[in-house]
């Protein structure tokens, strides 16, 4: 019980004799937004949905079925499709994307994992044996971002 007493006394200790207590993080109504302008290039048809994956960390990438950190967009398809995601905190980001033709939610894959429907990542990123790692796909936003997807179908 007294080393209880003891912890719950030293905070209290350290606030009362000046200790500088650690920072919280206040966003300012001035602080700047950034504004992503993305714009999806190649889609071989106008047949379903664009369903974009942007991503604040890599946690769960490419996949955003599972991630609570990732902001889930999707578009009609079109031979290109152009939006703007606003009111993004200025950091690093990355986007996956597929073109689910079909319309059933996911990507669907051959009897050996390569994607019937296209998919893109943003810088363009590879991804002749897979999905590209995280770092590959990170770009910056500050106030403004420019990201131009070529899509890729493998089938």
């Amino acid at each position: 019980m007294k080393k209880f007493r003891l912890a719950a006394v030293l905070p209290l200790a350290a606030l009362l004799m000046g200790a500088d207590a650690p920072p919280v993080p206040v966003q300012h109504p001035d602080q700047k937004q950034g504004v992503l302008h993305l714009t999806l290039e190649g889609l071989r048809s106008e047949d379903g949905h664009v369903r974009i994956c942007l991503w604040a960390n890599g946690q769960g990438f490419p996949d955003c079925k599972g991630s609570d950190a990732v902001e889930r967009i999707q578009a009609p398809a079109a031979s290109t499709v152009t939006l703007d995601v606003k009111d993004l905190t200025p950091g690093e980001y990355g986007i996956s994307v597929i073109h689910d033709e079909n319309d059933n939610k996911r990507l669907d894959k051959s009897f050996v994992g390569l994607p019937f429907e296209g998919v893109g990542f943003s810088n363009n990123a590879s991804a002749p044996f897979g999905p590209p790692k995280f770092e590959k796909v990170q770009f910056t936003v500050a106030e403004q971002a420019r990201q131009t997807i070529r899509m890729r179908y493998y089938l």
